[in-house]
This record gives C-alpha cells, structure tokens and sequence, in this order.
C-alpha cells in the first residue's frame, strides 16, 4: 500500500507513518492538503497527519480537512515526541544564534530557547530544517528535531530532550475511504464533528445528550467554519462504545441540532 504523509523522512508524522505501517511504501507531501487529497484522488490508500500535540494543541488545519472532507478515521496512534537541538559538527550551544523548527516544535521549545537567547526562525516541518541547517553548514544556525533526522542528515544533537514539557507526545489520525477499517488499537473513543443550528442553547443540548446516553466527553476544540464568518464548528473526543443498541438513537437526536455531523469511530 500507499501511505501519504506530510514532511520529508525523518519529519515525526514520517517516524509515525512508518510505525503504523512498517511494511508499506511511505510517500511525502509538502503540506496536510496534498496528503489528504491524495488519498481522496485514490493515488495513496491512507494518510497518516498530526492531529494533536499535548504541549502545543490541537492542529486546526487537519481537524479542518476532516470537518470538509470525505475520508474516514481509521485509528488514532500517540508518538511520544523529543525535541533535540541539532548543529553542523563544530557547532556548540555557545557558537549557535538562530535556531530553525516547525512553529510548534518551537513552542514546545520556546524556555530554553529564552535561556540561551536564540533567534526563532519557523519552518514547514523538523525535518526540512535539520535539511536546511545540514545543507548551509553554518555553525551559528541549528534546527530543532528528532534523534533519527539528525543519523539522517549527518547533524550532532547539541542539546537532548530540549522541549519544556518532557511528556511530550503527538497524536496522528490514520485516514483512508474506508468507514471502519482499524489500523491501530481502539481505545474506546469515537470522534464527532459539528455544527450546530444557530438556535438558543443548541450546543449545551448536544453535550447533555452525551451525557444523558451514557457517554463521556475527554475532550473539545471549537474552529471556525471557513463558509460563514464568526460561526464555529466543535470536534469533540468521547469516551464510550459506539455500537452499544441505543448509539444511533442519540445519533439521531443530535442530529436535530445541528446543520452538519460527522462521526468518526
């Protein structure tokens, strides 16, 4: 099979990508887009993207493709991430002035980088910026990424485990067009996305009907919707078995409250 995934090697949805199917070909894309709609165009069978980060949130872009699109989730997988300060040989952490990294590998970076008063300069993913560090040779300029990218683009690791909170871990969703295939073990969560009717107390009588079923909500994101201006659109985690005999009946009564509903399980 075809597996499409943002970055280049060595990039963490690339280690990710390469955990889940270890046997398959992996195929790189410059962005979340392309990699969805590859799958959606039937040249990759899935797509493995970053959903979530423990540190940094939520990644709007993905839970945007998922809310406008058509695949399905077929499993969520949690990569523990640690950052590494990455240099040229000859670099030190004393030589070094700017540091290169995707936005929210600097985020989860950002304390040490004031403590040594480093300049932040964002890149599109880790692995393209130790790539880039690799390539210029500068001693003065380092990138912030895995252990693997650094074997991979002959980089020393300056400074291990760098990132402010140590339980550092990435979720990726396993996407494809097939409705509930598993590709990673099921930890009893489903997934829903919606908008709800632009009526009086429409979204608190969503969540209680969870409630009211017997179902635990872990966790919300609310993102604007892109067709209508200060509208948004929640995509909530809940806790539950989602083929339990009353699990359509609730289905069918949020339904009512809302414009659009999708459920991922």
């Amino acid at each position: 099979m075809k597996i499409a995934y943002s970055g280049i090697e060595g990039a963490f949805a690339n280690i990710a990508a390469k955990r889940i199917f270890p046997k398959d070909e992996l195929v790189s894309f410059s962005d979340f887009k392309s990699a969805y709609e590859a799958v959606e165009k039937d040249e990759c069978d899935y797509t493995v993207l970053p959903i979530e980060n423990s540190y940094a949130g939520d990644v709007g872009q993905v839970t945007d493709l998922m809310f406008q699109g058509q695949l399905f989730v077929n499993g969520v997988y949690t990569l523990h991430v640690v950052q590494n300060l990455l240099g040229v040989k000859g670099a030190s952490l004393k030589t070094i002035q700017k540091v290169i990294s995707h936005p929210q590998a600097l985020e989860q970076c950002a304390e040490f980088l004031r403590s040594h008063n480093y300049e932040s300069i964002e890149a599109v993913n880790t692995a393209r910026a130790a790539k880039q560090v690799a390539q210029d040779a500068d001693p003065t300029v380092a990138a912030i990424a895995s252990e693997e990218t650094a074997s991979l683009y002959g980089l020393e690791v300056l400074a291990k485990g760098i990132n402010e909170q140590q339980d550092n871990s990435t979720r990726f969703v396993v996407l494809s067009k097939n409705q509930g295939q598993k590709t990673c073990k099921d930890n009893g969560t489903f997934i829903m996305m919606f908008a709800v009717k632009n009526e009086a107390g429409a979204l608190v009588k969503v969540l209680n009907r969870l409630g009211e079923f017997g179902y635990n909500m872990v966790a919300i994101h609310s993102r604007p919707l892109k067709s209508h201006s200060w509208e948004y659109y929640f995509y909530i985690e809940v806790e539950g078995n989602s083929s339990q005999k009353d699990f359509e009946q609730m289905v069918h009564e949020i339904q009512y409250r809302c414009d659009k509903l999708k459920i991922f399980r």
